[in-house]
């Protein structure tokens, strides 16, 4: 089941593009904005990420970190963000961890792969709560932006 606003964020530790442990609790006392994206390379993945990225300005002007989770390997992340000039750590959940531990997961995905993080957001704030949480069933659309926009400001 999917976590909702209100529900403890569950803290997690994973390794980034930079193969660097990053934990949501390396963030307490800001907000943070927690993407989840099936995988690296594709296009609405791309459109995602890189929405973010053309806001990032925005984001740490109100002190909010943004971070971004796929199943996907640090190495893959890596070179995905390389080649997007993504300003955020992209973290690899490569065990599944966290996408169910966030209820954004796919048992079975496209072509028959197994275990895929599901298109999400969500907004935690500075005690490790959320305060928006997006869990998109149909890997085609994108998360509200404006609606995170304003549960950062908020």
């Amino acid at each position: 089941m999917a976590l909702q606003a209100g529900d403890k964020a569950p803290d997690f530790k994973l390794f980034s593009s930079e193969l660097e442990e990053v934990a949501l609790s390396d963030f307490k006392g800001q907000k943070v904005v927690v993407h989840f994206f099936p995988m690296a390379f594709t296009g609405t993945c791309t459109e995602q990420l890189c929405t973010m990225r053309d806001s990032f300005g925005y984001y740490e002007g109100l002190n909010a970190k943004v971070v971004a989770l796929s199943v996907d390997s640090p190495f893959t992340l890596a070179k995905f963000k390389e080649e997007q000039s993504y300003q955020f750590p992209l973290l690899s959940d490569f065990n599944k961890e966290t996408s169910q531990a966030y209820g954004a997961y796919y048992d079975e995905f496209v072509f028959n792969l197994k275990g895929v993080a599901k298109r999400a957001a969500f907004v935690v704030d500075e005690e490790g709560n959320i305060s928006y949480a997006e869990v998109l069933e149909n890997a085609g659309d994108l998360p509200d932006f404006n609606a995170i926009k304003q549960a950062v400001e908020a």
